[in-house]
Protein backbone atom coordinates (compact mmCIF):
# COMPACT_ATOMS: atom_id res chain seq x y z
CA UNK A 1 0.00 0.00 0.00
CA UNK A 2 1.27 3.50 -0.84
CA UNK A 3 -0.18 6.24 1.31
CA UNK A 4 -1.06 9.64 -0.16
CA UNK A 5 -0.05 13.01 1.25
CA UNK A 6 -1.51 13.36 4.68
CA UNK A 7 -0.03 10.33 6.54
CA UNK A 8 1.12 10.98 9.16
CA UNK A 9 -0.33 14.42 9.75
CA UNK A 10 2.31 15.32 12.32
CA UNK A 11 5.23 13.71 14.14
CA UNK A 12 3.24 13.47 17.40
CA UNK A 13 1.53 10.16 18.27
CA UNK A 14 -1.89 11.76 18.24
CA UNK A 15 -1.51 12.58 14.55
CA UNK A 16 -0.13 9.29 13.28
CA UNK A 17 -1.42 5.89 12.30
CA UNK A 18 -1.59 3.29 15.12
CA UNK A 19 1.66 1.56 14.14
CA UNK A 20 3.61 4.80 14.05
CA UNK A 21 1.95 6.04 17.22
CA UNK A 22 3.07 2.88 19.02
CA UNK A 23 6.64 3.39 17.85
CA UNK A 24 6.68 6.97 19.05
CA UNK A 25 5.12 6.05 22.39
CA UNK A 26 7.81 3.42 22.77
CA UNK A 27 10.41 6.02 21.89
CA UNK A 28 9.11 8.25 24.66
CA UNK A 29 9.23 5.31 27.07
CA UNK A 30 12.86 4.65 26.08
CA UNK A 31 13.67 8.24 27.03
CA UNK A 32 14.38 9.57 23.54
CA UNK A 33 12.79 12.97 24.04
CA UNK A 34 14.14 15.60 23.54
CA UNK A 35 16.82 15.74 20.79
CA UNK A 36 19.69 15.57 23.28
CA UNK A 37 18.41 12.18 24.34
CA UNK A 38 19.15 10.46 21.05
CA UNK A 39 22.85 11.09 20.97
CA UNK A 40 25.53 12.23 23.37
CA UNK A 41 28.03 14.52 21.68
CA UNK A 42 31.27 15.88 22.96
CA UNK A 43 33.09 18.82 21.43
CA UNK A 44 31.70 20.52 18.36
CA UNK A 45 32.05 18.37 15.23
CA UNK A 46 32.66 15.03 16.92
CA UNK A 47 30.30 12.18 16.22
CA UNK A 48 28.26 10.68 19.04
CA UNK A 49 26.32 7.48 19.36
CA UNK A 50 22.61 6.91 19.08
CA UNK A 51 21.05 5.69 22.29
CA UNK A 52 20.31 1.98 22.46
CA UNK A 53 16.61 2.70 22.62
CA UNK A 54 16.64 4.73 19.42
CA UNK A 55 18.52 1.99 17.56
CA UNK A 56 15.91 -0.48 18.78
CA UNK A 57 13.20 1.82 17.41
CA UNK A 58 14.93 1.81 14.01
CA UNK A 59 15.11 -1.99 14.10
CA UNK A 60 11.42 -2.15 14.93
CA UNK A 61 10.73 -0.40 11.62
CA UNK A 62 13.06 -2.20 9.20
CA UNK A 63 14.26 -5.29 11.08
CA UNK A 64 17.52 -5.90 12.92
CA UNK A 65 19.40 -7.09 9.84
CA UNK A 66 18.72 -3.80 8.07
CA UNK A 67 20.28 -1.50 10.70
CA UNK A 68 24.01 -1.04 11.25
CA UNK A 69 26.08 1.07 13.61
CA UNK A 70 29.38 -0.62 12.66
CA UNK A 71 32.21 1.85 12.13
CA UNK A 72 33.20 0.47 8.71
CA UNK A 73 29.63 0.64 7.41
CA UNK A 74 29.12 4.16 8.74
CA UNK A 75 32.38 5.36 7.20
CA UNK A 76 31.44 3.81 3.86
CA UNK A 77 28.28 5.92 3.92
CA UNK A 78 30.02 9.09 5.12
CA UNK A 79 31.68 10.06 1.86
CA UNK A 80 31.20 10.00 -1.89
CA UNK A 81 33.68 10.28 -4.79
CA UNK A 82 34.66 13.82 -3.77
CA UNK A 83 37.63 14.98 -1.70
CA UNK A 84 35.43 16.17 1.14
CA UNK A 85 36.53 14.35 4.28
CA UNK A 86 34.50 11.44 5.54
CA UNK A 87 31.80 12.46 8.01
CA UNK A 88 29.95 9.26 8.91
CA UNK A 89 26.36 9.02 10.13
CA UNK A 90 25.57 7.49 13.51
CA UNK A 91 23.59 4.64 11.94
CA UNK A 92 22.72 3.26 8.51
CA UNK A 93 19.33 1.75 7.71
CA UNK A 94 18.06 -0.10 4.63
CA UNK A 95 14.28 0.28 4.22
CA UNK A 96 12.52 -2.20 1.95
CA UNK A 97 9.50 -0.13 0.94
CA UNK A 98 8.02 3.34 1.05
CA UNK A 99 6.00 2.64 4.19
CA UNK A 100 9.22 1.96 6.10
CA UNK A 101 10.82 5.13 4.69
CA UNK A 102 7.82 7.10 5.90
CA UNK A 103 8.00 5.58 9.38
CA UNK A 104 11.76 6.18 9.58
CA UNK A 105 11.36 9.81 8.58
CA UNK A 106 8.60 10.39 11.13
CA UNK A 107 10.59 8.68 13.88
CA UNK A 108 13.82 10.59 13.16
CA UNK A 109 12.06 13.91 12.73
CA UNK A 110 10.14 13.59 15.98
CA UNK A 111 13.45 13.11 17.80
CA UNK A 112 15.41 15.82 16.01
CA UNK A 113 17.68 13.28 14.33
CA UNK A 114 19.25 14.37 11.02
CA UNK A 115 18.28 12.32 7.94
CA UNK A 116 20.75 11.70 5.09
CA UNK A 117 19.47 9.92 1.95
CA UNK A 118 21.97 7.61 0.22
CA UNK A 119 21.94 6.04 -3.24
CA UNK A 120 25.11 4.67 -4.83
CA UNK A 121 27.52 7.22 -3.36
CA UNK A 122 28.83 8.42 -6.72
CA UNK A 123 28.31 12.15 -6.04
CA UNK A 124 31.14 14.66 -6.39
CA UNK A 125 30.28 17.46 -3.95
CA UNK A 126 30.06 15.75 -0.56
CA UNK A 127 26.30 15.39 -0.69
CA UNK A 128 26.18 12.34 1.60
CA UNK A 129 28.53 13.62 4.32
CA UNK A 130 26.72 13.50 7.67
CA UNK A 131 27.96 16.86 8.96
CA UNK A 132 25.71 16.63 12.04
CA UNK A 133 25.63 12.85 12.39
CA UNK A 134 22.19 11.27 12.28
CA UNK A 135 20.68 8.39 10.33
CA UNK A 136 21.70 7.53 6.77
CA UNK A 137 18.79 6.00 4.86
CA UNK A 138 20.25 3.75 2.16
CA UNK A 139 17.56 3.28 -0.49
CA UNK A 140 19.31 0.70 -2.67
CA UNK A 141 17.18 -2.24 -1.47
CA UNK A 142 14.17 -0.57 -3.06
CA UNK A 143 15.13 -1.60 -6.59
CA UNK A 144 11.91 -2.49 -8.40
CA UNK A 145 10.60 -1.19 -11.70
CA UNK A 146 7.05 -0.59 -10.50
CA UNK A 147 5.27 0.30 -13.75
CA UNK A 148 6.20 0.32 -17.43
CA UNK A 149 3.90 2.14 -19.85
CA UNK A 150 5.40 1.42 -23.26
CA UNK A 151 2.57 3.10 -25.16
CA UNK A 152 2.93 6.23 -23.02
CA UNK A 153 6.75 6.28 -23.10
CA UNK A 154 7.03 6.32 -19.32
CA UNK A 155 8.28 4.16 -16.46
CA UNK A 156 8.03 4.27 -12.65
CA UNK A 157 11.14 3.18 -10.74
CA UNK A 158 12.13 2.85 -7.11
CA UNK A 159 15.28 4.63 -5.88
CA UNK A 160 17.55 1.59 -6.05
CA UNK A 161 17.12 1.14 -9.81
CA UNK A 162 20.21 2.31 -11.67
CA UNK A 163 20.54 3.83 -15.11
CA UNK A 164 22.10 0.65 -16.53
CA UNK A 165 19.57 -1.67 -14.90
CA UNK A 166 16.67 0.25 -16.42
CA UNK A 167 18.12 0.19 -19.92
CA UNK A 168 18.86 -3.53 -19.59
CA UNK A 169 15.17 -4.08 -18.80
CA UNK A 170 14.16 -1.90 -21.76
CA UNK A 171 16.55 -3.53 -24.23
CA UNK A 172 13.90 -5.39 -26.25
CA UNK A 173 11.15 -2.80 -25.91
CA UNK A 174 12.31 -0.32 -28.56
CA UNK A 175 12.66 2.36 -25.88
CA UNK A 176 15.49 3.62 -23.70
CA UNK A 177 16.32 6.16 -21.01
CA UNK A 178 19.08 8.36 -22.45
CA UNK A 179 20.27 10.44 -19.48
CA UNK A 180 23.70 8.97 -18.81
CA UNK A 181 25.99 10.57 -16.19
CA UNK A 182 28.76 8.03 -16.78
CA UNK A 183 28.74 6.30 -13.41
CA UNK A 184 26.04 3.68 -12.90
CA UNK A 185 24.15 6.03 -10.62
CA UNK A 186 20.74 5.35 -9.12
CA UNK A 187 17.96 7.06 -11.04
CA UNK A 188 16.41 8.76 -8.02
CA UNK A 189 19.89 9.91 -6.99
CA UNK A 190 20.19 11.39 -10.47
CA UNK A 191 16.89 13.17 -9.86
CA UNK A 192 18.11 14.51 -6.52
CA UNK A 193 21.29 15.95 -8.06
CA UNK A 194 19.74 17.14 -11.33
CA UNK A 195 22.15 14.92 -13.28
CA UNK A 196 22.69 15.06 -17.02
CA UNK A 197 25.56 13.55 -18.99
CA UNK A 198 26.68 12.83 -22.50
CA UNK A 199 23.24 12.68 -24.17
CA UNK A 200 21.87 15.93 -22.74
CA UNK A 201 22.54 17.96 -25.90
CA UNK A 202 19.77 16.03 -27.69
CA UNK A 203 17.60 14.43 -24.98
CA UNK A 204 17.87 16.91 -22.12
CA UNK A 205 18.86 16.52 -18.48
CA UNK A 206 16.93 14.89 -15.63
CA UNK A 207 14.89 18.08 -15.30
CA UNK A 208 13.35 17.49 -18.73
CA UNK A 209 12.84 13.77 -18.21
CA UNK A 210 11.04 13.53 -14.85
CA UNK A 211 7.23 13.45 -15.03
CA UNK A 212 6.28 12.75 -11.42
CA UNK A 213 7.91 11.98 -8.07
CA UNK A 214 6.89 10.19 -4.93
CA UNK A 215 8.56 11.96 -2.03
CA UNK A 216 8.56 11.23 1.69
CA UNK A 217 8.63 14.62 3.36
CA UNK A 218 10.66 15.16 6.55
CA UNK A 219 7.78 14.42 8.93
CA UNK A 220 6.80 11.23 7.11
CA UNK A 221 4.04 12.58 4.84
CA UNK A 222 3.89 11.16 1.33
CA UNK A 223 3.74 13.58 -1.59
CA UNK A 224 3.10 12.80 -5.26
CA UNK A 225 4.37 15.92 -6.96
CA UNK A 226 2.12 15.64 -10.04
CA UNK A 227 -0.67 13.68 -8.40
CA UNK A 228 -0.98 10.00 -7.52
CA UNK A 229 -0.35 7.74 -10.54
CA UNK A 230 -0.18 10.54 -13.11
CA UNK A 231 2.28 10.37 -16.01
CA UNK A 232 1.18 13.01 -18.51
CA UNK A 233 3.59 14.64 -20.95
CA UNK A 234 2.76 18.21 -20.00
CA UNK A 235 0.64 20.18 -17.58
CA UNK A 236 -0.24 23.77 -16.70
CA UNK A 237 -1.83 22.82 -13.37
CA UNK A 238 -0.50 24.69 -10.37
CA UNK A 239 3.06 25.03 -9.18
CA UNK A 240 5.75 22.76 -10.61
CA UNK A 241 6.36 20.66 -7.49
CA UNK A 242 8.22 18.03 -9.48
CA UNK A 243 10.77 20.61 -10.60
CA UNK A 244 11.21 21.77 -7.00
CA UNK A 245 12.58 18.39 -5.95
CA UNK A 246 14.77 17.79 -9.02
CA UNK A 247 18.21 18.97 -7.92
CA UNK A 248 17.19 19.41 -4.26
CA UNK A 249 20.06 17.12 -3.14
CA UNK A 250 18.08 15.39 -0.40
CA UNK A 251 17.45 18.61 1.51
CA UNK A 252 13.66 18.67 1.09
CA UNK A 253 12.62 15.01 1.27
CA UNK A 254 13.42 11.41 0.32
CA UNK A 255 12.55 10.45 -3.25
CA UNK A 256 11.02 6.95 -3.11
CA UNK A 257 9.81 6.63 -6.73
CA UNK A 258 10.27 8.52 -9.98
CA UNK A 259 8.15 8.52 -13.11
CA UNK A 260 10.51 9.05 -16.03
CA UNK A 261 10.10 9.91 -19.70
CA UNK A 262 11.33 7.24 -22.13
CA UNK A 263 12.51 7.77 -25.71
CA UNK A 264 12.46 5.63 -28.86
CA UNK A 265 15.72 3.78 -29.31
CA UNK A 266 17.55 5.06 -32.41
CA UNK A 267 17.32 2.97 -35.58
CA UNK A 268 21.05 3.30 -36.17
CA UNK A 269 24.01 4.93 -34.43
CA UNK A 270 27.40 6.12 -35.58
CA UNK A 271 30.32 7.51 -33.59
CA UNK A 272 33.01 9.84 -34.87
CA UNK A 273 36.24 11.13 -33.39
CA UNK A 274 38.49 13.92 -34.60
CA UNK A 275 41.55 15.67 -33.22
CA UNK A 276 42.40 19.38 -33.40
CA UNK A 277 45.50 21.52 -33.26
CA UNK A 278 44.13 23.57 -30.34
CA UNK A 279 41.39 23.79 -27.71
CA UNK A 280 40.01 26.82 -29.52
CA UNK A 281 39.64 24.92 -32.78
CA UNK A 282 37.82 22.00 -31.11
CA UNK A 283 35.37 24.22 -29.27
CA UNK A 284 34.78 26.42 -32.31
CA UNK A 285 33.79 23.27 -34.18
CA UNK A 286 31.29 22.42 -31.45
CA UNK A 287 29.65 25.83 -31.73
CA UNK A 288 29.57 25.66 -35.54
CA UNK A 289 28.03 22.15 -35.55
CA UNK A 290 25.24 23.33 -33.25
CA UNK A 291 24.72 26.53 -35.22
CA UNK A 292 24.38 24.46 -38.39
CA UNK A 293 21.54 22.51 -36.71
CA UNK A 294 23.29 19.18 -37.12
CA UNK A 295 21.21 16.98 -34.73
CA UNK A 296 24.15 15.53 -32.85
CA UNK A 297 23.22 13.17 -29.99
CA UNK A 298 26.51 13.51 -28.11
CA UNK A 299 29.44 15.86 -28.52
CA UNK A 300 32.18 15.45 -25.94
CA UNK A 301 35.43 17.37 -25.59
CA UNK A 302 38.59 15.73 -24.23
CA UNK A 303 41.81 17.73 -23.94
CA UNK A 304 45.30 16.38 -24.63
CA UNK A 305 45.87 15.29 -21.01
CA UNK A 306 42.61 13.32 -21.01
CA UNK A 307 43.39 11.68 -24.34
CA UNK A 308 46.83 10.62 -23.15
CA UNK A 309 45.27 9.11 -20.02
CA UNK A 310 42.52 7.32 -21.98
CA UNK A 311 45.03 5.91 -24.49
CA UNK A 312 46.99 4.36 -21.63
CA UNK A 313 44.06 3.24 -19.48
CA UNK A 314 41.69 1.99 -22.17
CA UNK A 315 44.22 0.91 -24.83
CA UNK A 316 43.06 3.46 -27.40
CA UNK A 317 45.28 4.64 -30.23
CA UNK A 318 44.05 8.22 -30.59
CA UNK A 319 46.07 11.37 -31.19
CA UNK A 320 47.22 13.08 -27.99
CA UNK A 321 45.52 16.34 -28.85
CA UNK A 322 42.27 18.18 -28.10
CA UNK A 323 39.60 15.80 -29.38
CA UNK A 324 35.86 15.61 -29.99
CA UNK A 325 33.81 12.43 -29.60
CA UNK A 326 30.54 12.73 -31.54
CA UNK A 327 27.53 10.45 -31.84
CA UNK A 328 24.61 10.61 -34.27
CA UNK A 329 21.23 8.85 -34.12
CA UNK A 330 18.76 8.20 -36.94
CA UNK A 331 18.26 6.23 -40.15
CA UNK A 332 21.19 5.06 -42.25
CA UNK A 333 20.56 7.77 -44.86
CA UNK A 334 20.23 10.55 -42.30
CA UNK A 335 23.36 9.42 -40.47
CA UNK A 336 25.43 9.60 -43.65
CA UNK A 337 24.31 13.20 -44.21
CA UNK A 338 24.97 14.20 -40.59
CA UNK A 339 28.39 12.59 -40.60
CA UNK A 340 29.40 14.32 -43.84
CA UNK A 341 28.28 17.73 -42.58
CA UNK A 342 30.10 17.30 -39.27
CA UNK A 343 33.30 16.26 -41.04
CA UNK A 344 33.15 19.33 -43.29
CA UNK A 345 32.71 21.66 -40.32
CA UNK A 346 35.49 20.11 -38.26
CA UNK A 347 37.92 20.12 -41.19
CA UNK A 348 37.18 23.80 -41.75
CA UNK A 349 38.48 24.26 -38.20
CA UNK A 350 41.67 22.30 -38.80
CA UNK A 351 40.58 18.85 -37.61
CA UNK A 352 42.70 15.83 -38.48
CA UNK A 353 42.30 12.07 -38.08
CA UNK A 354 38.51 12.22 -38.52
CA UNK A 355 37.20 8.66 -38.22
CA UNK A 356 33.84 7.01 -37.66
CA UNK A 357 32.53 3.69 -36.37
CA UNK A 358 29.14 2.01 -36.79
CA UNK A 359 29.96 -1.34 -35.16
CA UNK A 360 28.50 -1.69 -31.67
CA UNK A 361 31.74 -3.10 -30.26
CA UNK A 362 33.87 -0.16 -31.40
CA UNK A 363 31.25 2.37 -30.29
CA UNK A 364 31.08 0.77 -26.87
CA UNK A 365 34.86 0.76 -26.58
CA UNK A 366 35.09 4.48 -27.27
CA UNK A 367 32.33 5.46 -24.86
CA UNK A 368 33.65 3.11 -22.19
CA UNK A 369 36.96 4.97 -22.46
CA UNK A 370 35.16 8.31 -22.14
CA UNK A 371 33.18 7.17 -19.11
CA UNK A 372 36.36 5.82 -17.51
CA UNK A 373 38.23 9.10 -17.97
CA UNK A 374 38.08 9.86 -14.22
CA UNK A 375 39.96 6.66 -13.40
CA UNK A 376 42.25 7.08 -16.39
CA UNK A 377 43.35 10.51 -15.18
CA UNK A 378 43.82 9.23 -11.61
CA UNK A 379 46.17 6.56 -12.98
CA UNK A 380 48.51 9.26 -14.30
CA UNK A 381 49.76 9.92 -10.74
CA UNK A 382 49.35 6.85 -8.51
CA UNK A 383 48.74 7.72 -4.88
CA UNK A 384 47.22 11.09 -5.68
CA UNK A 385 43.58 11.95 -5.13
CA UNK A 386 41.20 13.31 -7.71
CA UNK A 387 39.24 16.53 -7.36
CA UNK A 388 36.51 17.19 -9.89
CA UNK A 389 34.61 20.41 -10.45
CA UNK A 390 32.25 21.53 -13.19
CA UNK A 391 30.72 24.71 -14.59
CA UNK A 392 28.37 25.54 -17.44
CA UNK A 393 28.29 28.67 -19.61
CA UNK A 394 26.34 29.90 -22.63
CA UNK A 395 27.72 28.06 -25.63
CA UNK A 396 28.97 31.28 -27.25
CA UNK A 397 31.29 31.82 -24.26
CA UNK A 398 32.59 28.25 -24.19
CA UNK A 399 35.74 28.82 -26.30
CA UNK A 400 36.76 31.76 -24.11
CA UNK A 401 36.42 29.97 -20.76
CA UNK A 402 37.98 26.70 -21.92
CA UNK A 403 41.08 28.39 -23.30
CA UNK A 404 41.41 30.53 -20.17
CA UNK A 405 40.95 27.50 -17.89
CA UNK A 406 43.75 25.67 -19.67
CA UNK A 407 46.00 28.67 -19.06
CA UNK A 408 44.92 28.86 -15.40
CA UNK A 409 45.96 25.24 -14.84
CA UNK A 410 49.44 25.99 -16.17
CA UNK A 411 49.72 29.22 -14.18
CA UNK A 412 48.78 27.44 -10.95
CA UNK A 413 51.19 24.56 -11.63
CA UNK A 414 48.38 22.02 -11.34
CA UNK A 415 48.09 18.66 -13.06
CA UNK A 416 44.59 18.51 -14.46
CA UNK A 417 42.45 17.39 -17.35
CA UNK A 418 39.54 19.14 -19.04
CA UNK A 419 36.65 17.26 -20.56
CA UNK A 420 32.95 17.68 -20.81
CA UNK A 421 29.59 17.85 -22.47
CA UNK A 422 30.43 20.86 -24.59
CA UNK A 423 27.25 20.55 -26.63
CA UNK A 424 25.40 22.21 -23.76
CA UNK A 425 28.25 24.38 -22.48
CA UNK A 426 29.15 22.12 -19.56
CA UNK A 427 32.68 20.92 -18.82
CA UNK A 428 34.67 19.37 -15.98
CA UNK A 429 38.16 19.84 -14.61
CA UNK A 430 39.73 16.74 -13.09
CA UNK A 431 42.65 17.76 -10.86
CA UNK A 432 45.26 15.46 -9.32
CA UNK A 433 46.19 16.42 -5.78
CA UNK A 434 48.67 15.23 -3.19
CA UNK A 435 46.44 14.96 -0.09
CA UNK A 436 49.51 15.43 2.12
CA UNK A 437 50.44 18.75 0.49
CA UNK A 438 48.39 21.55 2.11
CA UNK A 439 49.81 24.17 -0.26
CA UNK A 440 48.68 22.21 -3.31
CA UNK A 441 45.25 21.65 -1.74
CA UNK A 442 44.99 25.40 -1.24
CA UNK A 443 45.86 26.04 -4.90
CA UNK A 444 43.23 23.53 -6.02
CA UNK A 445 40.58 25.23 -3.89
CA UNK A 446 41.59 28.64 -5.24
CA UNK A 447 41.46 27.34 -8.81
CA UNK A 448 37.99 25.85 -8.30
CA UNK A 449 36.64 29.11 -6.90
CA UNK A 450 38.24 31.08 -9.72
CA UNK A 451 36.68 28.78 -12.30
CA UNK A 452 33.25 29.11 -10.69
CA UNK A 453 33.46 32.90 -10.60
CA UNK A 454 34.75 33.02 -14.15
CA UNK A 455 31.67 31.06 -15.26
CA UNK A 456 29.39 33.42 -13.33
CA UNK A 457 31.06 36.43 -14.96
CA UNK A 458 30.21 34.92 -18.35
CA UNK A 459 26.51 34.57 -17.34
CA UNK A 460 26.89 30.86 -16.63
CA UNK A 461 26.43 28.69 -13.54
CA UNK A 462 28.88 27.40 -10.95
CA UNK A 463 27.72 23.82 -11.58
CA UNK A 464 26.10 22.19 -14.58
CA UNK A 465 25.50 18.77 -13.04
CA UNK A 466 27.56 18.00 -9.92
CA UNK A 467 25.35 20.09 -7.66
CA UNK A 468 26.15 22.43 -4.75
CA UNK A 469 26.65 19.96 -1.89
CA UNK A 470 29.18 21.19 0.65
CA UNK A 471 31.64 22.87 -1.65
CA UNK A 472 29.78 25.48 -3.68
CA UNK A 473 27.42 27.16 -1.23
CA UNK A 474 29.18 30.53 -1.43
CA UNK A 475 29.18 30.39 -5.24
CA UNK A 476 25.45 29.62 -5.20
CA UNK A 477 24.85 32.77 -3.17
CA UNK A 478 26.84 34.80 -5.69
CA UNK A 479 24.91 33.19 -8.54
CA UNK A 480 21.32 33.68 -7.40
CA UNK A 481 21.75 36.76 -5.20
CA UNK A 482 20.33 37.69 -1.81
CA UNK A 483 16.67 37.48 -2.84
CA UNK A 484 17.17 34.13 -4.51
CA UNK A 485 18.89 32.70 -1.44
CA UNK A 486 16.21 34.02 0.90
CA UNK A 487 13.49 32.48 -1.29
CA UNK A 488 15.28 29.11 -1.14
CA UNK A 489 15.66 29.39 2.64
CA UNK A 490 11.94 30.05 3.03
CA UNK A 491 11.07 27.04 0.90
CA UNK A 492 13.44 24.91 2.94
CA UNK A 493 12.01 26.22 6.23
CA UNK A 494 8.45 25.48 5.11
CA UNK A 495 9.16 21.86 4.15
CA UNK A 496 11.86 21.18 6.74
CA UNK A 497 11.30 23.61 9.66
CA UNK A 498 13.77 21.76 11.92
CA UNK A 499 16.51 21.70 9.28
CA UNK A 500 17.08 17.96 9.59
CA UNK A 501 17.00 16.86 5.93
CA UNK A 502 20.61 16.44 4.80
CA UNK A 503 21.79 19.45 6.84
CA UNK A 504 24.72 21.56 5.72
CA UNK A 505 24.10 21.07 2.00
CA UNK A 506 23.09 23.64 -0.63
CA UNK A 507 22.11 26.44 1.79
Amino acid sequence: MRWALGWPQCPRPSGCCPAMANLLRAAATWGLFPWRGYCSRGTRGTQGQLSKGFVEALKAVVGSSHVSTAVAVREQHGHDESMHRCQPPDAVVWPQNVEQVSQLAALCYSQGVPIIPFGTGTGLEGGVCAVQGGVCINLTHMDKILELHLEDFSVVVEPGVTHKALNTRLRDSGLWFPVDPGADASLCGMVATGASGTNAVRYGTMRENVLNLEVVLPGGELLHTAGLGRHFRKSAAGYNLTGLFVGSEGTLGLITAATLRLHPAPEATVVATCAFPSVQAAVDSTVHILQAAVPVARIEFLDDVTMDACNKHSQLNCSVAPTLFLEFHGSEQVLAEQLQRAEEITQDNGAFHFSSAKEAEERSRLWAARHSAWYAVLALRPGYKGYSTDVCVPISRLPEILVQTKEDLKAQGLTGAILGHVGDGNFHCLLLVDPEDPEELHRVKAFSELLGRRALALHGTCTGEHGIGLGKRQLLQEEVGAVGMETMRRLKAMLDPRGLMNPGKVL
